[in-house]
């Protein structure tokens, strides 16, 4: 009666379904393996752009990065490892880790192929170099733009829309905040280009401005124009770019430029 009855193939069907879900986390925790054993692939890049973040993960301190930055902002640019080093004050083990993946522009890293084909290939005696003419970079259309090696519609578009939010350009490190424009194009830019501040910029009055026109102004936020505005109701009116530099927040290594679109 036991054997009519009892259903042995249960076991048998349990046992075979336990083995084929053991074969399957088997090849899971293979692939799980071999996905952590992998390493990220690093690209190559420009050192002269790290970002914060990416100096972080390359492996760079605080100080290291901001002597970068700080070098950047007068508007400088690393040409080797070598400078970069100088510069940043790695160790020779970092820079040995990382150099491998620092991309400079071509004609860095052909400057002496360059050289060599001047010696081939002399110039004419008779070949007169065309003369620049430098125009004013507050009065260039999107055509005067679009000239220049390295800018096109978009790019030319976007230095009419600065100009448009900051009333004019008055300096042309200006173009250094504005993204896409790479190191040789900014070159090109300052050969054809020049600013001219119009003498009817209207200026704003920042001892008199309201909260909402200060914060307004492309280099101010809001909560530095709060405190601007409270600063002022607390110990009078500003007398120049260096009082106003005191405010907690101010952008100090943009005084200079920001004092042009103010007047006390």
């Amino acid at each position: 009666m036991v054997y009519f009855f009892v259903d042995f193939g249960q076991n048998t069907q349990s046992f075979t379904e336990k083995e084929e879900w053991m074969a399957l986390q088997i090849k899971v925790d293979s692939l799980r393996s071999v996905k952590y054993d992998q390493k990220p692939k690093v690209y190559t890049f420009n050192p002269n752009f790290i970002s914060d973040q990416k100096g972080y993960k390359l492996g760079m301190s605080v100080e290291e990065i901001d002597r970068l930055l700080s070098f950047r902002k007068q508007n400088k640019y690393v040409n080797s490892a070598e400078e970069f080093q100088e510069v940043t004050k790695v160790s020779d083990s970092l820079l040995k880790a990382i150099s491998p993946f620092f991309k400079f522009p071509d004609w860095i890293s052909n400057k002496s192929n360059f050289k060599s084909e001047k010696k081939e290939y002399p110039q004419k005696t008779d070949f007169k170099k065309e003369k620049i003419k430098v125009l004013d970079l507050n009065q260039a259309t999107q055509e005067d733009l679009i000239k220049i090696y390295g800018i096109g519609e978009a790019l030319s578009s976007r230095i009419l829309k600065q100009k448009e939010i900051l009333g004019c350009f008055v300096s042309m490190e200006q173009l250094n905040e504005i993204w896409g424009l790479s190191p040789e194009v900014l070159v090109e830019l300052n050969s054809h280009f020049k600013t001219v501040v119009p003498s009817d910029l209207r200026k704003i009055a920042v001892n008199d401005a309201s909260l909402k026109e200060l914060a307004q102004f492309s280099y101010f936020k809001y909560a530095l124009a709060k405190q601007i505005v409270t600063y002022r109701s607390m110990n009078g009116n500003f007398e120049n770019i260096e009082d106003l530099s005191k405010i907690k927040g101010f952008p100090v290594e943009k005084a200079k430029i920001i004092s042009l679109y103010l007047e006390f």
